[in-house]
Formats: C-alpha cells, sequence, structure tokens
C-alpha cells in the first residue's frame, strides 16, 4: 500500500514472513515512484524501467544492466524505516535512530487494552482535506465543549457536553473520555474484558502529533493527520466495528453519522482560518479542565518540542 509521510513516499508491505514492512515507493534507478495503489503482488515493479523488488526492498532485478564494480544487484535495495504495530495500527517513523512506540504508550495501552481495538474490523476507509490548521483539527477532536452546541442533532445524541472528562495526559498522548445516555440502545457490549463503566464509556486519545482515535465497545473511529501546510490538512479516517452482531443497515448508520459529524466540525474549522489571521483575535479563557484541558496538554506538547529546538537556534 502507497503512503506518504511528511512528503516522504512510502510503501507497507506484508512480507511473506508475516512481517510488516516500510520501504521506500521511490525506484533506486530514475526515482520513479514503484507502487500507485494498494494491491497483492509477489515482487514491487517499477513501471518506467521494471526494476523488480522483493517485498523485503532488496533488488531483484535491473533489466539489460549489466553488474560493474559500482553496481552490484545484492547490494542494492530499498530503504528500510522503523515500522511497528501497536494495536493494530502501523506507525512508521522516518527517523532511524528513534526508539520503539510501544514503552512510550504503555500507559494508554492499559486504558484502551480492554476494548481489543486490534480485533475490531474495518468497515469504512475514506480521505479528505481540509483548509484549516493541523492544530485547529487536533484541538477540535481532542476537546468535549463543542459537542452539544455543534453536533446537538448528531454526536450530542450518543455524546453530550455535560458526560465529558479529562484523562491525565501521557508524555506522547493526551484525551478525554465522554459516557454514553443510560437508554441508548447499543448493537453489541462489545468484548468481555470490559466492565459495564469501560462498555459506558467513549475514550478519545491522540497519540502526538496527529494519530486520533475515538474508541467504544461497539464501534469505534480513527483519524490520521497529515498537514499539507499552515493551513491545509490531509486526513484519512476509518470506522471500526466489534463483532458479527452488525446488520448493514446499523453500519451505513453508523456511518452517515461519522459524516455528518465531520460536515459539522469542517463548517466550523475552516471558516475559524479567518478568524485566526484577523489583527483583532485574542485567545479567550479556557473551559474548565473536564472539558477544555486536553487543549493545555497539546499546549504543553507543542512546548516541549519547539522550545528546546528554539534555543539551539537562539
Amino acid at each position: 500500500m502507497p503512503y506518504r509521510l511528511a512528503n516522504e513516499p512510502l510503501v507497507i508491505v506484508h512480507d511473506r514472513d508475516g512481517a510488516i514492512r516500510a520501504l521506500s515507493n521511490v525506484c533506486r534507478h530514475r526515482g520513479t515512484i514503484i507502487v500507485r495503489e494498494k494491491g497483492r503482488c509477489h515482487r514491487l515493479l517499477c513501471p518506467y524501467h521494471h526494476w523488480a523488488y522483493e517485498l523485503d526492498g532488496r533488488l531483484a532485478a535491473a533489466p539489460r544492466i549489466p553488474e560493474r564494480d559500482d553496481f552490484r544487484i545484492t547490494d542494492c535495495r530499498l530503504p528500510e524505516f522503523p515500522c511497528e504495530v501497536w494495536m493494530g495500527f502501523v506507525y512508521v517513523n522516518l527517523d532511524p535512530a528513534a526508539g520503539p512506540l510501544a514503552p512510550r504508550l504503555a500507559d494508554l495501552e492499559a486504558l484502551v487494552a480492554p476494548y481489543h481495538m486490534e480485533e475490531m474490523w474495518l468497515g469504512w476507509l475514506g480521505e479528505e482535506v481540509w483548509e484549516t490548521n493541523w492544530k485547529a483539527m487536533v484541538e477540535n477532536y481532542m476537546e468535549g465543549y463543542h459537542l452539544t452546541p455543534l453536533h446537538r442533532n448528531t454526536l450530542n445524541n450518543l455524546n453530550p457536553t455535560g458526560l465529558a472528562r479529562h484523562i491525565p495526559a501521557g508524555e506522547h498522548w493526551f484525551g478525554y473520555e465522554v459516557g454514553f445516555p443510560e437508554d441508548l440502545p447499543r448493537v453489541t457490549a462489545g468484548h468481555p474484558d470490559l466492565t459495564k463503566k469501560q462498555s459506558d464509556t467513549c475514550i478519545m486519545a491522540m497519540v502526538q502529533p496527529g494519530s486520533g482515535i475515538g474508541l467504544a465497545a461497539d464501534y469505534s473511529s480513527f483519524l490520521c493527520l497529515q498537514p499539507e501546510g499552515t493551513d491545509r490538512v490531509r486526513y484519512k479516517a476509518g470506522i471500526l466495528f466489534w463483532g458479527d452482531a452488525w446488520p448493514q443497515r446499523a453500519v451505513d448508520s453508523a456511518v452517515e453519522l461519522f459524516h455528518k459529524t465531520m460536515a459539522e466540525d469542517r463548517s466550523v474549522l475552516e471558516p475559524m482560518m479567518q478568524g485566526y489571521r484577523s489583527s483583532h483575535h485574542e485567545s479567550g479563557p479556557l473551559a474548565p479542565p473536564s472539558l477544555e484541558g486536553p487543549l493545555l496538554d497539546l499546549a504543553r506538547y507543542v512546548g516541549r518540542r519547539l522550545l528546546p529546538a528554539m534555543g539551539e537556534v537562539a
């Protein structure tokens, strides 16, 4: 599957040995993008001159190019990037010296593990580009203050503002939880590992800087953000379902609710960019921590990342 991370073309492969790898998607011959769409294959074949690569990145064939002292097929391969699967999601790091992800998210994993998100099945996957700022989109995703005012006829019926509670942040993630109304009908109670309180709670978490999950017992959603500038964000989103008790009409209803909710968010976030550019824009006070506490968590994260670098520049 092709993917672009921070403008770096990648291809994610599931190798014959069961390993998941993140390889450069750039041919070692003339820089052609090798894989254009997801699918199945035994080798990665560059469409330009048919250089072929094994699924572990090794060059297998370079037609009509003889080997010589400065070119050996056995010495040529696609660069590979650190790749890790966490709770069913594939994470790639472009820094070859980066440490593993899982230890950094151990506290979050303890919180979400009973939901067994990695065992849910993908019911919908989509992608859009919004004309807004990455930080504004993260802030919107991670606060419960707007649930009832903005989503009064949609998400408010499931997760009203009054049931939102801040979760103490970890170093590499932050979040909040929000309850469901007691009389809300549910398709399934979720995994047997869940307590009743967990089954009645939705966890909203953001793995910094842009990997969000909305986790519930019966179905969940995820959001992967890729900034394309200060006022443009590409995101990929999906909806995951638990168990086999879901009729198609219920799946369609969940997908429709997601679309309506995202459209409502977009209706605010894109015009907000005009407000940000106003010479009269000043940030007001935040709501109590239960409602907008995650915004402070995000600000602290940005500070931890930027201030040391700014000191080095100074």
